[in-house]
């Protein structure tokens, strides 16, 4: 039986802005995770999924909702899956074909072809052939004309598909253009650009950053085990010259008196890490490679996940446990200084996707989104995917392929929303920059991925950006991850502070650049697929960005973390309601490595 605490779950409910709810609404919660054998985090989910999926406010937790939230479990955990219907292949079909030329059943080898596909080329492998309707142009014409002007005026119904049905939750959303949260002197600047074309200089930190597609899925044991055992002793230079460690002891061998040891922080089970089940894992040099279990019991405060590098000073007596007494948690990189940031403020516009609701493709939130961008004319406008969920159709079966919903391919669809908001920005002149999710069903499943590649578009002031990446725009560093990797090192934390006495979102950013890793969780979460050949290369944080940008489910947040802008937008929609997007403002200044200072920040929901 799951034993719920109740200061844990109301920890879990205020990240998604569930703030003091009723006493018995906590009993509830507390009775379902004993029931269904979750804890407060596992809950928590359920509650978001349920919430999304039935258009309910996530903050709206009552009595008889959360009565009905626990009838929607009881009839999930009674769900039977079903078993798959066997199709037999035509006579001309290319299955049938390849059983009369190999030998081999046909079923087997297209179990194979789909064991190296990802998700995204198998669902666009079952998508109808295309139709082209009576009504206007061809779209896979249109989009071979991206770089010429636009023929149709633009209006926010011009992102919905013609047979896709408009969604009736967002239409009827409360709280339009209310402000979620706000960072530095909001009430002192201008929101409303002008609209005058502004010398922007954009680049891109080649180095850091991909810049072109690569093969994956060639990556030998060994070769994996050669780079997570050089980011540990990567980290462990850093820790030791920063703290002034004479030496690294090695973490499994006995010794009575105090030692420094380094290694990753690892779980000895298959569940979730907690206080009893971490232990570290050393480096060859320092260590061979030994892990040992951890008795943290001694350390007054900490904060720790699995793939966190750390150093720890304590004894290991008998061999068999390291008792800890003190934790380097991490150094972070140097702070970015490209130079003085010069000329008038530069605006931002920041919005994650999903950008449509998960119940139509009419794309209403972004087109809502556009009417934004038109009226208040930022500088740079930064879209982080996914563009074409691959949750918007796993979940829907109204949006499956077989239902023929829509004339257009995945890909032609994601081209749709591009075109469309190079034609809304085309006036305004505004610098685009576009980064890919891999939950975007078109693209390529990977961490790091690769950025889109948009044949006949030549634009200069559309950017297409891997992720994650780094670049910046007038001297103004920034770096982003379209991945929930918030998220997911949130799951996998466990932490003791007195109460009050540390903000966990906060928290959680701080990681990534003590960590100096755009996702620094190992393993990652059973969605996120790691190459760990490029994410050596093209994940690392070398140097502090002036913002940060952490897209998560989580609610929207502004922190100055490291004297960086760490910025999460929330997602523009969430299930079957409206999201949020974010809005930022960069002061001019000669002293960069104080840009947190100059920058003015508000998370708002469309």
């Amino acid at each position: 039986m799951t034993s719920v605490c109740e200061d844990d779950l109301l920890e879990e409910l205020e990240m998604f802005g569930v703030n003091s709810p009723d006493a018995s609404v906590i009993e509830q919660l507390i009775d379902l995770c004993r029931v269904h054998h979750k804890d407060a985090a596992g809950i928590v989910e359920e509650w978001v999924a349920f919430a999304q999926t039935s258009g309910i406010n996530l903050t709206t937790l009552t009595p008889d909702i959360v009565t009905n939230f626990e009838r929607q479990l009881q009839k999930k955990s009674m769900k039977v899956p079903k078993t798959p219907k066997m199709k037999k292949p035509e006579q001309g079909s290319f299955s049938a074909k390849k059983q009369r030329d190999t030998g081999v059943d046909a079923d087997i080898v297209d179990e194979l072809f789909g064991a190296y596909s990802t998700p995204g080329a198998n669902m666009v492998k079952q998508m109808p052939k295309r139709q082209i309707t009576p009504e206007g142009p061809p779209a896979h014409k249109r989009m071979t004309t991206l770089s010429r002007s636009p023929v149709v005026p633009f209006s926010p119904a011009s992102f919905s598909p013609v047979s896709s049905s408009k969604s009736e939750k967002y239409s009827v959303r409360a709280n339009i253009g209310e402000i979620v949260t706000k960072f530095g002197p909001v009430d002192r600047v201008s929101w409303k650009g002008d609209g005058t074309k502004k010398d922007i200089a954009f680049k891109l930190d080649a180095t850091a950053s991909l810049t072109k597609k690569y093969k994956y899925m060639f990556q030998k044991y060994s070769d994996k085990a050669d780079v997570l055992n050089d980011m540990i002793e990567d980290m462990g230079l850093y820790l030791q010259k920063h703290y002034e460690i004479e030496e690294y002891a090695h973490v499994a061998l006995p010794t009575q008196e105090e030692v420094t040891v380094v290694g990753r922080i690892g779980c000895d089970s298959l569940g979730k890490l907690n206080a009893k089940s971490v232990i570290l894992e050393g480096s060859r040099e320092t260590s061979g490679g030994r892990h040992i279990p951890v008795d943290l019991s001694e350390i007054q405060q900490f904060s720790l996940f699995t793939g966190q590098i750390v150093a720890m000073s304590g004894i290991n007596s008998t061999g068999n446990k390291f008792v800890a007494k003190k934790v380097y948690e991490g150094i972070p990189p140097p702070m970015a200084d490209l130079g003085p940031i010069r000329g008038s403020p530069l605006q931002f516009l920041i919005a994650c996707g999903p950008f449509s609701t998960i119940d139509s493709l009419s794309y209403e939130p972004l087109g809502d989104l556009m009417t934004v961008i038109q009226r208040e004319k930022p500088d740079v406008c930064i879209f982080l995917g996914p563009f074409v969920d691959i949750k918007q159709f796993e979940d829907n079966e109204y949006l499956k392929p077989e239902n023929d919903l829509t004339d257009m391919t995945y890909e032609q669809l994601f081209h749709q929303q591009i075109y469309q908001i190079i034609q809304a920005t085309e006036s305004l002149q505004t610098e685009l920059i576009f980064v890919p999710s891999s939950r975007d069903v078109h693209h390529n499943y990977i961490y790091p991925q690769p950025p889109f590649d948009i044949k006949g578009l030549n634009e200069e002031r559309v950017h297409f950006l891997s992720d994650p990446c780094t670049f910046s725009v007038n001297n103004i560093s920034i770096g982003l991850t379209s991945t929930d990797a918030i998220m997911h090192v949130g799951g996998e934390e466990i932490s003791f502070y007195p109460p009050g006495s540390s903000d966990r979102l906060a928290r959680l950013a701080k990681h990534f650049l003590l960590q100096q890793s755009f996702y620094p969780r190992y393993p990652p979460e059973e969605s996120t697929n790691l190459d760990l050949d490029q994410f050596e290369t093209h994940a690392r944080i070398n140097t502090i960005p002036h913002i940060l940008i952490l897209p998560s489910d989580m609610r929207g947040f502004v922190k100055d973390v490291c004297k960086s802008c760490c910025i999460n937008p929330g997602r523009l929609a969430k299930g079957l309601v409206g999201g949020t997007y974010a809005r930022v403002i960069v002061q001019p200044t000669d002293d960069p490595q104080n840009i947190v200072e100059k920058i003015a920040a508000r998370v708002i929901k469309i």
